[in-house]
């Protein structure tokens, strides 16, 4: 067979006719075209490389950031925790606490149709004060908002039901269809003794900056540095995190002691509450404060005054006044004015005249000096003219105190004129010297936002007539703070040191480590441990209640002796009737350890000349806690009296602790200062008495006196000639 074995061959064109047709694919009419193309491409690209130039050099600050406003997720504020403040015992008087803001992410939430509803009804359970309407209208409104805040501030059990739905993402979980809510986290500061030391403590603005007191002093101590999250793209476009973490502020640890604190604040509450419209229809007074020290260190054991306000609402005034009130002065603008008087600490701000508390630092002029030997002898009869055809400036005794007023009966019954006279020997350089020594006129740098300036409030030598120096020498004609005034009261009774006063004692970090410890600063010696020794001896026969005339024996508590110096200034203009009582002493006798200072300032009593007795009251109450709460045993013999008023109280008569020199129990009878009385009899304790209040009556004009000192009820006190 012919066709058995034949491939079946296909036959190929020849070379060159294979060649042309493949050429014939591309022609130049193509390229052409393709060159075409490709030059409306490259222009297409010019353009669109001109126009990012123009929009980066003209919009581009705007866009960009419009793309960081977007990328909330890619870098995260993370909040330092403002330090504590705690008191010496390392009770909590400031905190943070974690808080958080709920966000809302609009887009997020709205990117799939299946989480909006579940969403929205996860927070409308979960927090009921949501207005729910206006959440929606958001969402509707803003489909590209990321960052929307409608609440702040929760706390974590306020939000964790609605954490555990969103953790909830299980198979049947419905957690799974949360989306775009999530929880920003910061600090609130809170007080958890309410309006405790609110004065010394101070508070924060919603933004954490510190008002007042502490928390404005140690603002940059307490605050610490915040931390932050960055979102970056690796090279693979996965979203990678790193975090600078945040640093917490420091922990303040303060001179305060909350138990002598809130004795302080409790007695000061009590007079205020029972003197406010005693009188007149208003407060108890102006003011009424107490500041106690350690004699020792400098250290503020306690500092308060009247009214106190909540550190945790301190824009709140609805506890004072009325809303009509409260509406008037926000349509007056005194609201904010009303804020700061409320705020502001009167025992470092506010000045006065201190009255006879000065008459020890007048006489540790003198004695220090060599101008006045302690040995010198007064007659006093009721007035002394300072200046010829002037009216006499007038004793508090207007019956005098007698022909032979020794130094320490000058302190003890308060003798005007006996003090002015040795201000004639001291003389006007050295009574302006020894005030800047005391640092009177100066700040005395206590770690308080907001002490007063008060160098415009002295006279210098060279201004200083023979009159000034005369009223001057009773602490009346220049004015004081608080704090200038007992921190010069215990370099007077310590030996002489003057301790800068202050309010931490440590700074620590907030696991405990110790960053700084304040110790406490002599900064001068401001008189000698001799004179520093008669002062004591001064104060404590002042104190004396077996003396007659002994101005500050109603402030010794109950089973101690002490020394202090009570002070009556007028205020200004003369002879309007209001005054600036106070009681100034230390305890115990024999080894002061702390001092006391109270001021009311103008008491809404009917003769505010005799207010002293409430500044000694108040003393006596707080001392007769607060002594024993120190451990300071009693060293005085207890009447019958003070023994109900210590049972009533809850108190120990720790007497029993006390030791003789030869080991037996004992009482410790009292310290220097056995009532020596005055030269001579008082001349009003042979005047008739009135037997409804026991007063003496003085026989030229019937007004009332005080028994023990002689003073008018109601009557012109120490008038001064200016």
């Amino acid at each position: 067979m012919e066709g058995q074995g034949r491939k079946n061959i296909t036959k190929r064109p020849p070379k060159g006719e294979k060649k042309e047709k493949q050429g014939q694919k591309f022609t130049i009419k193509m390229q052409k075209k393709l060159l075409v193309l490709f030059g409306l491409v490259l222009l297409a690209f010019i353009g669109l490389s001109a126009r990012l130039l123009w929009i980066s050099g003209e919009k581009g600050e705007k866009y960009g950031k419009q793309v960081l406003s977007q990328q909330k997720y890619d870098s995260i504020t993370l909040p330092f925790r403002r330090g504590d403040i705690v008191d010496c015992n390392g009770t909590s008087l400031a905190v943070s606490e974690k808080v958080y803001n709920l966000v809302i992410d609009t887009y997020v939430m709205t990117s799939k149709e299946a989480y909006l509803e579940p969403t929205l009804s996860a927070l409308g359970s979960c927090f009921p004060q949501l207005n729910m309407t206006e959440i929606r209208k958001y969402i509707a409104e803003h489909p590209q908002s990321r960052y929307y805040v409608p609440l702040k501030k929760l706390s974590y059990d306020e939000i964790s039901a609605f954490v555990e739905k969103q953790n909830d993402t299980g198979e049947n979980g419905e957690g799974r269809y949360i989306r775009g809510v999530w929880f920003e986290e910061e600090y609130k500061r809170t007080y958890p003794n309410g309006s405790l030391a609110c004065d010394v403590i101070g508070f924060t603005t919603s933004d954490g900056t510190g008002m007042y007191g502490l928390e404005e002093y140690y603002n940059d101590i307490l605050n610490g540095t915040t931390g932050r999250e960055y979102g970056y793209l690796n090279v693979d476009s996965n979203l990678e995190r790193t975090t600078k973490p945040a640093v917490d502020g420091y922990t303040l640890v303060s001179t305060l002691d909350i138990n002598i604190q809130s004795s302080v604040e409790r007695y000061l509450a009590e007079y205020w509450e029972e003197y406010e419209n005693n009188y007149t229809e208003g407060p108890a007074a102006d003011n009424v404060a107490c500041i106690i020290m350690e004699v020792d260190t400098g250290n503020i054991l306690a500092m308060a005054s009247c009214p106190v306000f909540d550190l945790n609402k301190p824009y709140d005034l609805s506890a004072f006044y009325t809303e009509e009130e409260i509406a008037k002065m926000q349509e007056e603008d005194t609201y904010y004015q009303t804020l700061n008087g409320l705020w502001r600490n009167f025992c470092i701000t506010d000045t006065f005249e201190p009255g006879s508390t000065y008459k020890p630092f007048t006489v540790a002029m003198g004695l220090e000096t060599g101008r006045l030997k302690g040995n010198e002898t007064y007659e006093c009869t009721g007035g002394l003219v300072v200046v010829e055809g002037e009216k006499p400036i007038r004793c508090h005794n207007r019956w005098g105190d007698g022909s032979n007023v020794s130094v320490k009966q000058a302190i003890a019954a308060s003798c005007n004129v006996a003090l002015m006279k040795m201000s004639f020997a001291i003389g006007t350089e050295i009574f302006a010297e020894y005030q800047k020594n005391f640092n009177f006129g100066l700040r005395t740098n206590i770690d308080l936002a907001g002490e007063a300036r008060t160098a415009g409030l002295l006279h210098s030598a060279e201004d200083m007539r023979k009159v000034d120096l005369a009223v001057g020498s009773f602490g009346q004609g220049f004015n004081v703070t608080m704090i200038q005034m007992i921190t010069g009261y215990c370099a007077l009774i310590n030996g002489g040191y003057y301790y800068e006063p202050h309010m931490v004692r440590q700074i620590r970090t907030t696991n405990g480590a110790v960053v700084e410890n304040i110790e406490p600063r002599v900064l001068k010696q401001v008189v000698s441990e001799s004179t520093s020794a008669l002062i004591r001896e001064y104060c404590i026969a002042t104190c004396d209640p077996n003396g007659v005339g002994n101005t500050g024996k109603a402030a010794r508590p109950a089973g101690y002796a002490i020394g202090g110096k009570t002070g009556t200034a007028q205020t200004l203009p003369r002879g309007n009737g209001e005054y600036v009582v106070s009681f100034i002493g230390f305890a115990p006798a024999e080894n002061p350890q702390i001092a006391i200072y109270v001021v009311i300032d103008r008491p809404n009593i009917p003769d505010q000349s005799t207010g002293t007795k409430q500044a000694t009251a108040i003393a006596r109450d707080i001392l007769t806690e607060v002594l024993p709460y120190m451990g300071i045993f009693m060293t005085e013999d207890l009447s019958e009296k003070e023994l109900a008023e210590l049972e009533e109280k809850r108190l120990e008569d720790t007497r029993r602790y006390t030791q003789t020199a030869d080991g037996e129990e004992g009482t410790g009878q009292g310290a220097e200062g056995s009532g020596e009385e005055s030269a001579s009899r008082p001349v009003w304790m042979d005047f008739e008495r009135d037997l409804a209040t026991g007063y003496f009556i003085d026989p030229e004009t019937g007004q009332l006196l005080d028994p023990d000192t002689g003073d008018a009820i109601g009557g012109d006190y120490g008038a001064i000639q200016e």
